[in-house]
């Protein structure tokens, strides 16, 4: 296709509103425009990235013996009310009336749409096993929607449902998903890490993330490089290394004047912050919870709530009303209120809050003065041990770009999608859920693959395979060169974008860097005095001098090559 008639509408200057490399390339490459926070115009190039892997999703999910659905995004709350779902999603979901003042909302995945069918149309094991799936737009209501396609109010998802008789069915659709998923990824050029992770709001069994390593992930997962442990941050355990305990007297006070933070504390008493015990209040329907960390630990939020249900921190009034004291100087002993402690914390000796202002005691030994319930409630940091081998592990920053779940019977009871077992027995259906999303796909790959000047995509999903530039337009024997080679490019089934604006040359090669299709053909005046044209290798920068006669034939050989070349 020709520049000239296409509407890619680049950018010299970053846009001021966007972080993320992603972001900032998508827009100033001309592939995409903001309606609206988290709210996305693709532009011709943007749809066409997603046209070439919305392309290898259909050939990997066919493969498997996926069935193509298109479902509705607008849904009757009935069906989320009977998962109860309605109740449990809280401000994500958009929600709305018909004019007949009935509830609806848009939907922000398919589960309850899909039992749904299920329902009408599964009647016996005969009809087992089944693969549906879409690509589809879904709605979540962002509270804070940023790193452009990354985190957005409307996207685009493709979602599969796996249906089975049993245990073992869905087993085996799961590990037909899980295989198909990579496959997609290492098409799409992305490097990615599959991560156990916590099933959420979507309940099941189990499930995986499939996560792209990228500064502007706004997930974390934990990789042991020995032993290949793997899980997303808030599902994953570690073992903090101990420090050497010292001998100290048992429980002995210590004046600690305006020392409220383990910081402050460590540094007056001069010892190692993983001595301190760290104490945190939080209210929870049941009242309120003392949380017992070591001093150089964070809390997980997300773990504590599985132990404990909903919760928030302590007010400072609620801490002094409850304990007496500022939260400074809060510990576990002598408070009749409950203990949540770390694991880590089942042994050694530390220093803890005295409960009164300016003082902490010394020689504080967990389960021997004061009891507690004992779970992992820390947050892993980089260098922890593996759970499995004892090595240090690393926490690295990831984008979400697919995930798998489990979901057993979770959906097909309340939703009565049943089946007929060969003795004439009722069952509710055994499903899975799979979700991968194009535009993340996208986004990840100029994440992975950029430089100072633009995006570097991978052939397989570049919006074009070639890039033709002709220097000089106006030069009639080079116009014509170029528009010989477009025409024999083309008609080699290249995918070929041919800037034949009539601009500076140093215009046209700084969009050639931008926009970042794989290989640049550049017909300038050695085309026309020696016979020769430059093609360029975005990637590698590489550049090789080909006769014009062979260009084709050279093109064809560079995309047949592993990843371009």
């Amino acid at each position: 296709m020709r520049w000239s008639s296409l509407l890619i509408p680049t950018l010299r200057e970053d846009p001021a509103e966007a972080e993320a490399v992603s972001h900032r390339l998508m827009i100033r490459g001309g592939l995409i425009r903001a309606l609206a926070a988290g709210i996305y115009c693709y532009l011709p190039l943007g749809q066409r990235v997603l046209d070439k892997i919305n392309a290898i999703i259909r050939e990997e999910m066919n493969r498997i013996g996926g069935q193509e659905f298109t479902l509705p995004a607008l849904h009757p709350a009935e069906l989320w009310q009977q998962t109860g779902r309605w109740t449990e999603i809280g401000e994500e979901m958009f929600r709305l009336k018909d004019r007949g003042k009935r509830d609806m909302c848009l939907g922000m995945t398919h589960e309850e749409i899909i039992t749904w069918l299920a329902a009408k149309e599964i009647r016996s094991y005969r009809n087992l096993p089944q693969i549906w799936y879409q690509i589809q737009v879904k709605f979540r209501d962002e509270a804070r929607p940023k790193s452009g396609v990354l985190r957005t109010r409307e996207f685009l998802m493709k979602d599969s449902y796996s249906l089975d008789a049993d245990e073992d069915g869905l087993a085996q659709s799961y590990e037909l998903h899980k295989e198909a998923y990579g496959r997609i990824l290492r098409r799409c050029g992305l490097t990615f890490y599959v991560v156990e992770s916590d099933p959420g709001m979507m309940g099941g069994a189990g499930s995986h993330e499939f996560m792209a390593p990228s500064p502007a992930g706004e997930d974390e997962v934990v990789l042991c490089g020995s032993c290949g442990y793997a899980a997303n941050v808030d599902l994953a355990a570690s073992r903090p290394a101990p420090p050497p305990f010292p001998s100290w007297p048992s429980l002995e006070e210590i004046a600690t004047p305006g020392t409220r933070s383990i910081d402050e504390v460590s540094a007056f008493l001069q010892i190692d912050p993983r001595l301190t015990l760290k104490t945190l209040m939080v209210m929870t329907k049941a009242g309120p919870l003392l949380c017992l960390l070591r001093g150089d630990q964070q809390l997980h939020e997300r773990k504590v709530e599985r132990l404990v249900g909903p919760f928030r921190p302590a007010h400072r009034d609620e801490v002094k009303a409850l304990a007496g004291v500022e939260a400074g100087f809060l510990g576990p002993l002598g408070l009749e209120i409950p203990l949540l402690a770390d694991e880590a914390l089942a042994e050694g000796v530390y220093v803890a809050g005295a409960n009164r202002e300016d003082t902490h005691v010394r020689g504080v030994v967990p389960g021997k003065h004061f009891k507690t319930r004992y779970a992992d409630i820390h947050r892993v940091q980089s260098g922890d041990g593996c759970v499995k081998c004892g090595n240090p592990i690393m926490v690295e920053r990831v984008i979400e770009v697919g995930n798998i779940f489990k979901l057993g019977t979770r959906y097909s009871t309340p939703l009565k999608a049943l089946y007929l077992d060969e003795k004439g027995q009722e069952h509710p259906i055994v499903m899975g859920s799979y979700g991968i999303g194009p535009a993340r796909i996208a986004a990840a790959a100029i994440e992975q693959h950029h430089d100072r000047d633009g995006a570097m995509w991978p052939v397989t999903i570049a919006p074009f395979q070639v890039h033709l530039l002709t220097v000089n337009v106006k030069d009639q024997a080079m116009r014509e060169l170029g528009e010989k080679l477009y025409q024999a490019l083309n008609g080699a089934g290249v995918e070929v974008l041919y800037d034949d604006r009539d601009e500076r040359p140093g215009v046209k090669f700084k969009d050639a860097d931008l926009v970042g299709i794989p290989y640049r053909v550049t017909v300038g005046s050695r085309a026309i005095q020696e016979g020769q044209v430059e093609i360029r290798n975005r990637r590698s920068k590489q550049d090789s001098l080909v006769p014009v006669a062979e260009t084709v034939t050279r093109i064809q050989s560079l995309l047949r090559q592993p990843e371009g070349g």
